[in-house]
């Protein structure tokens, strides 16, 4: 939303086998695009307080947080595959400051200030933004923000206090009222089931927090809800803004059956196909085809998956294997 997404772009390009250009020369502007504080970044106050204060930093400031963790990690990955290891530890430090605002007390990620004190009063369900309503967030609240950890999920997963404290958490965000009393109402955040906003970034990667945690089930039940609910061939065909393509993006990547939870981790976290077969043209005339066998409005589950025909073990699938070719298989279930 309002992070620096082209550093985990750089960054997933090489650690994808992309070559052809001079990797330490995009590194320096990864570097410069990371560092140097700018009027919207200030990157000068996360190296001093380890988070954007909101006495500082008006607007977005948890939000402006988050997502430099995100780019931050990608970086760490990008400077240790070129052996760069003193960039790698430091990226890989910041990349863990999502954690400076994380509120045990309340469970949410929550604005502080450069005392080191909480915004107060505060409401988890308060939709915020810059142009308007002000708050620490960007086009949404600090329930639909608590999952904007992908690089780390296992951390988030610590942070609220283990595995059933987190399926619980994840399951209230689509329990939730979707338009709570007394809170004002977004175009930009739409798409809702729940607190769940498929129609904005920040959302669209929560359903697949439940297969890389342990909980594939829920996932795949999730992605094939709002496949349904928010995707048509009419005019109006998407529920959200389709900035640089995200929502269609989104779809393709569920209706293949796997998902990139992690921008820059070579790895796709497994859902289940939306549609009976799909077949990538790969490089060197080689092929990916995807199949889903018993596929049927009913059968939203995975029985099993298989790749160039051996069991595929695990909650992801890698990007080196994809590349080169063959069937991809997934058994479908009611």
């Amino acid at each position: 939303m309002i992070g620096n997404p082209a550093v985990s772009v750089v960054a997933d390009a090489y650690l994808k086998g992309f070559r052809g250009f001079d990797a330490n020369a995009a590194f320096e502007q990864v570097k410069r695009s990371l560092d140097v504080a700018r009027p919207n970044s200030r990157v000068d106050l996360v190296e001093k307080y380890g988070y954007f204060p909101f006495d500082q930093v008006k607007v977005e400031s948890v939000s402006m947080l988050l997502e430099d963790a995100i780019n931050c990690d990608a970086a760490a990955k990008l400077a240790a595959a070129l052996g760069r290891k003193d960039d790698a530890e430091r990226y890989a430090k910041r990349a863990k400051g999502y954690r400076n605002v994380f509120d045990a007390k309340t469970g949410f990620f929550r604005g502080r200030d450069s005392s080191g004190s909480w915004r107060t009063p505060f409401d988890p369900l308060r939709i915020c933004n810059a142009y308007a309503l002000g708050g620490d967030f960007t086009e949404g609240n600090a329930w639909q923000y608590l999952w904007l950890v992908p690089h780390d999920p296992d951390g988030l997963v610590e942070l609220l206090g283990g595995k059933d404290a987190f399926f619980a958490k994840l399951e209230e965000l689509f329990r939730l009222p979707s338009y709570p009393e007394g809170q004002p109402k977004m175009l930009d955040v739409s798409g809702l089931i729940g607190q769940y906003a498929h129609g904005n970034e920040p959302s669209q990667h929560i359903a697949y927090l439940f297969a890389r945690e342990g909980r594939p089930g829920r996932t795949q039940e999730i992605v094939r809800d709002v496949v349904r609910k928010f995707y048509s061939l009419e005019p109006d065909g998407v529920c959200g803004n389709e900035d640089n393509g995200q929502m269609s993006a989104w779809y393709v990547f569920a209706a293949m059956g796997f998902y990139p939870l992690d921008p820059a981790a070579g790895e796709y976290v497994l859902g289940a196909p939306q549609v009976p077969g799909v077949t990538l043209s790969l490089p060197d005339g080689k092929t990916l085809a995807v199949r889903a066998e018993n596929w049927s409005d009913g059968n939203v589950h995975v029985k099993s998956v298989t790749f160039r025909g051996k069991k595929v073990e695990g909650h992801s699938i890698r990007h080196s294997d994809l590349v080169q070719g063959g069937e991809l298989v997934f058994e479908m279930a009611p």
